[in-house]
């Protein structure tokens, strides 16, 4: 039996350090991607996100998938994926996205493998571990160099996020709304609560979310049904217009044949009573020539 070419603790799973990682072989590296955990070790204490927690992460993931994807823009997004940075603890952000990365499904993101850490991570925060979500990840974050972390506040509906300080240094600056937005130099859009739901923005304007644009869809179809239907029935009124026209046509045309006909059987029988009147007249003089005057 071979022996294994890293070790992974199943309570608390790793990548190798980046220089184990380099004196691996190709094989090795697979082997090793192969059993590093793609769910939740055991030991984790991850309670039951609830509704909010869930609808909050999937909109966000699905808002920004759609917009990169009509923008032809290659972003790979990820919801609560383990994410294995060499020889640091595993950990999952509610929502993850790497820019410039094959947005193919993956079981967790290896930065080694990948050859890119995240660009960005948003945290969502309904009854969990605060601390873990700002304080402690505030520091991990920036240590790990993810240029921005955002948290979602869904029990007091408030926003805050963090950006890498300038100057290529592993700590976080809060990033200031200007007029309620919260602007993301990693995504290019503009953050903001609207209600009791957050909100992404480009140039102004919400992303729309995959509900919103099949309503839309479903709406431009009814209205393009409408729109035929009543093209159908202009067209409809049209050709029973035309077919009405037609019809007066060949009816005029009709009784202008039989008009023209009974004037040539008027002016036939007038001809011919002439004729007639001009034979008789004839004979009547061929009599008159042969009978002998009276003495």
């Amino acid at each position: 039996m071979g022996v294994e070419p890293y070790s992974i603790d199943p309570d608390d799973p790793r990548a190798p350090p980046q220089e184990v990682w380099d004196r691996l072989s190709p094989e090795e590296r697979a082997q090793v991607l192969a059993r590093l955990p793609s769910e939740f070790p055991v030991s984790e204490a991850h309670p039951p996100e609830g509704g909010f927690h869930f609808e909050a992460k999937v909109r966000a993931s699905d808002a920004l998938g759609s917009f990169f994807s009509r923008l032809g823009r290659k972003v790979f997004l990820g919801c609560e994926l383990p994410v294995y940075y060499p020889g640091e603890p595993m950990f999952a952000p509610d929502v993850m996205a790497v820019l410039d990365a094959e947005p193919h499904p993956r079981m967790h993101w290896a930065v080694s493998h990948e050859g890119k850490g995240l660009d960005l991570a948003l945290e969502v925060y309904v009854a969990g571990n605060w601390r873990k979500d700002v304080e402690r990840n505030v520091e991990r974050y920036a240590r790990l160099g993810i240029r921005e972390y955002f948290v979602f506040d869904r029990a007091k509906l408030r926003l805050m996020g963090w950006r890498l300080a300038e100057g290529g240094r592993r700590t976080y600056r809060p990033i200031l709304p200007q007029q309620g937005f919260y602007s993301s130099e990693v995504l290019g859009l503009e953050l903001q609560l609207e209600g009791e739901r957050l909100r992404f923005y480009y140039g102004g304007a919400p992303l729309p979310e995959s509900y919103e644009m099949i309503a839309t869809l479903r709406r431009m179809v009814e209205e393009a049904e409408a729109h035929r239907t009543e093209e159908a029935l202009v067209r409809a009124e049209l050709e029973q217009r035309l077919a009405e026209e037609s019809r007066l046509r060949e009816e005029e045309l009709r009784l202008r044949e039989e008009e023209t006909r009974r004037r040539e059987e008027e002016t036939r029988r007038r001809e011919e009573a002439e004729r007639r009147l001009v034979d008789a007249l004839a004979e009547l003089e061929r009599l008159r020539a042969r009978t002998p005057p009276e003495s």
